[in-house]
């Protein structure tokens, strides 16, 4: 059975890490405010609403990686490979995941974890092999991934293709939630913190 609730343990982790985090990575920040400012002049910050635990909404935090005002019917889909929307600071900026800097305040607050599945969007799409055009929340396995807070980073974030179909992603996700624990999550981040530095965030198939 899927945890109902975060073990406290996970959440003192969570917390404590994301304060510093967020306290060391600050010259950071203002590197990349100012690379994005100069680029093109747009917003800093893209806010996305997100689904949590329990299908909780909450406003999830990155630095802009795609052109302003990027929306409409692409907003709930995935960027492509080579996907013309995203910026070239904004691709440095993803390969090395660096855009996703500003989850440490999710992270901080309570609505994201460090590890666990990946927050989606409300009402995303995926588009299949034949060109079929699905609702995530159709997919097997949607609504038991939401009894877990969701993570930065996980089990299928790390060791999944980036094109994987939905429905064994979420295998992946159902597969962390009932044998999650500290040690394993403490690989996942280590392992995360390696494609990192590697800049193999948005590689298509294998980051490790």
């Amino acid at each position: 059975m899927p945890h109902s609730r975060t073990p406290w343990s996970k959440r003192f982790f969570d917390v404590s890490l994301s304060g510093i985090g967020l306290l060391l990575s600050a010259p950071l920040w203002v590197l990349i405010a100012i690379s994005i400012k100069l680029e093109d002049g747009g917003p800093v910050f893209y806010g996305q609403e997100r689904v949590g635990r329990g299908g909780t909404r909450f406003k999830n935090w990155k630095f802009r990686s795609m052109t302003p005002n990027t929306g409409g019917e692409f907003a709930v889909r995935q960027a492509e490979h080579n996907d013309k929307r995203v910026t070239t600071v904004g691709r440095i900026l993803r390969a090395t995941a660096m855009d996703e800097l500003p989850q440490l305040w999710n992270i901080f607050k309570g609505d994201m974890s460090f590890v666990g599945p990946r927050p989606l969007l409300p009402e995303e799409l995926e588009v299949n092999g034949n060109g079929e055009v699905i609702p995530l929340e159709k997919i097997p396995g949607y609504e038991a991934r939401h009894q877990v807070i969701p993570g930065l980073t996980g089990l299928a974030q790390i060791f999944a293709p980036r094109d994987l179909p939905r429905r064994q992603k979420f295998r992946l996700d159902l597969l962390y939630i009932k044998k999650q624990c500290f040690l394993t999550d403490m690989r996942f981040i280590a392992l995360s913190f390696w494609i990192t530095f590697r800049g193999k965030w948005e590689d298509r198939g294998r980051k490790i």
